[in-house]
């Protein structure tokens, strides 16, 4: 895995849209750890910049790693209604593509397998599904909005 200076870029400002204080990903012999200034470090840790191999990261002390709060709250749902939630952090997108239709709208029918959304994480596409029979009752999450782990993106009328 190859980490340029814009996924670096980006994995901050996701973390700097978010309630985390933290954030940390190991892959392929790269290990990144962010964290919000002040957030769970330990006396004397200091975040510095590293560039082994041939991709940057940035490496810390995780002394204290703190638990990430809980995605944002959103307003009660109505009886009937279940949530659809954020896979994991990243940016939530209705449409496959800029100026397309978007997978699903309100009363629009899904089932299990019906894609309502994608989550983009560093240039990821990750599918939303549906996971459940029904009829789209209202969206949550904007087209494009960052968007956190268990965040409610739309609501769906359990079909009977």
């Amino acid at each position: 895995m190859s980490l340029s200076h814009d996924d670096v870029t980006r994995l901050l400002q996701l973390l700097d849209a978010s309630q985390f204080d933290a954030l940390e990903l190991e892959a392929d012999g790269v290990k990144l750890s962010l964290r919000r200034r002040g957030a769970g470090a330990g006396p004397g840790a200091a975040e510095t910049a590293s560039t082994t191999g041939s991709a940057p990261a940035l490496q810390g002390t995780a002394a204290n790693a703190p638990v990430p709060p809980a995605a944002r709250a959103a307003p009660a749902a109505a009886p009937g209604l279940l949530d659809i939630c954020a896979p994991m952090l990243g940016t939530f997108y209705g449409a496959p593509k800029p100026g397309a239709a978007p997978f699903v709208s309100v009363g629009s029918a899904v089932g299990p397998d019906s894609v309502v959304g994608t989550v983009e994480v560093m240039k990821l596409m990750n599918t939303v599904r549906a996971q459940v029979r029904g009829t789209v009752a209202e969206f949550l999450a904007a087209d494009g909005a960052l968007v956190e782990y268990g965040e409610v993106l739309l609501r769906v009328s359990k079909a009977p």
